[in-house]
């Protein structure tokens, strides 16, 4: 039987042009989230299943490629259930492995801990354009820092490395998971429901305020109860007006000091920035994962619908494996949709170094080849980036292949011919 040349269904193979801009990203997310004092660490691909079906991940649970158990473990005759066969589970995203780091290596780290962490997530998710299986994820988190610092820190770190990358004018909206549950329970909601009112109003962008009300009436919710919340949104994404309004509003619902958190955030945000782009209160924003239990964030761009990039605080999860609070916030950019933006532009690599490519004629002897394997190494020892490639027959061909890649200077290497 012939072997199958296709990838797994969901996942691809990437070829070296789409590589290299891959690279570029990668190493200018390094560079920029080092300057900001994030240290660069790792977890494994596999967690324990427990620990990724604790309902920390919202529908992501529902994805989790799950692992059998081996050997003597493994008594499928015997299984009852599914938790009888399966004991480990791909990662679906990067922040549980971090939680579950921090928890065993926290009195190794330094506090607060600023952790970037990279790395491919596997998701069994119903193949499309754009969405993957298996794709790259890139997390910045901050553990161990209560205040709005943290905050601020993640958004300067990821809204400059946006800036390097040659965006702008790009928008981050901001909430709170804090003033999402007030505005619910001032509107009448119980707070058993509030989850499922939270994934309803997350289609608010998609199905406008007329498809969010009636889908609220459709799963049981009085009128006037939808009524009264929706008419909480009439400030959606007017800045501190907005935010101060809903304040008004909401008195008691809203615990104290959260508005003033949030403002205090969007002030030294907009004051520090190093790159144009929008930053707005939005009182719809929920962000799917149930882990949140503060400030949440996301990142659109025109370029792409739905976000590129989005995280928030996340101050419970640690203590699950601890048993002590630890105040958590993290930052995830879409590694793979910023890529794919950048290859859609034709984005080319900016390279300080020359590259250079030497076409050598077939047929030459290893006493010819040497010196001109010296001469590559003295180039390189000067910061070139050489290329040695035997010569085609198309050669004009073959130049202008290179020239796509990047090589701008080309020299010919002839072998010597007899009298």
């Amino acid at each position: 039987m012939a072997f199958n040349k296709k990838p797994v269904t969901g996942m691809r193979d990437i070829l070296p042009a789409e590589m290299q801009v891959r690279d570029y990203v990668w190493n200018l997310i390094t560079d920029t989230y080092s300057r900001f004092g994030f240290f660069h660490m790792e977890t494994p691909c596999m967690e324990n299943i427990g620990n990724l079906t604790g309902k920390q991940g919202g529908e992501n649970e529902k994805l989790i490629f799950k692992v059998l158990k081996r050997g003597e473990k493994l008594k499928i005759a015997e299984a009852a259930a599914e938790e009888d066969v399966v004991d480990f589970g791909m990662r679906y995203d990067l922040t549980v492995p971090l939680s579950r780091y921090y928890a065993a290596h926290g009195a190794e780290l330094p506090s607060p801990f600023k952790a970037l962490q990279m790395g491919p997530v596997w998701r069994a998710e119903r193949p499309q354009k754009g969405r993957f299986r298996q794709f790259m994820q890139c997390d910045i988190d901050i553990l161990g820092e209560p205040t709005a610092l943290a905050e601020i820190e993640l958004m300067q770190a990821t809204t400059t490395l946006l800036g390097k990358l040659g965006f702008t004018g790009f928008q981050v909206c901001f909430n709170d998971r804090r003033m999402l549950r007030a505005m619910a329970a001032y509107s009448g909601f119980e707070e058993k429901d509030f989850d499922s009112v939270f994934i309803i109003l997350d289609k608010m962008d998609k199905i406008g305020k007329d498809g969010v009300s009636a889908e609220l009436i459709e799963s049981g919710f009085s009128e006037e109860v939808v009524g009264r919340y929706l008419d909480l949104f009439a400030e959606r994404k007017t800045g501190e007006d907005g935010l101060s309004s809903l304040k008004e509003k909401l008195g008691d619902a809203l615990a104290e000091g959260v508005a003033e958190n949030m403002a205090l955030i969007l002030d030294s945000v907009r004051a520090s920035a190093s790159v144009h782009f929008d930053l707005v209160f939005d009182p719809t924003l929920v962000r799917g994962m149930s882990y949140y239990t503060g400030s949440i964030f996301e990142v659109k761009m025109p370029e792409l619908s739905g976000s590129v990039a989005g995280g928030g605080r996340y101050d419970e999860m640690i203590g699950k494996f601890t048993g002590q609070a630890t105040p958590a916030c993290g930052f995830s950019i879409g590694f793979e949709r910023i890529v794919t933006i950048l290859m859609d532009q034709g984005f080319v690599v900016p390279t300080a170094s020359k590259k250079k490519a030497f076409l050598i004629e077939k047929g030459m002897s290893g006493e010819e080849l040497i010196p001109i394997l010296r001469e590559a190494s003295e180039e390189r020892k000067q910061g070139a980036q050489v290329f040695v490639v035997r010569m085609n027959k198309n050669k004009k061909f073959q130049k202008e292949q290179l020239e796509k890649e990047g090589y701008t200077e080309f020299k010919e290497f002839w072998k010597q011919r007899g009298e």
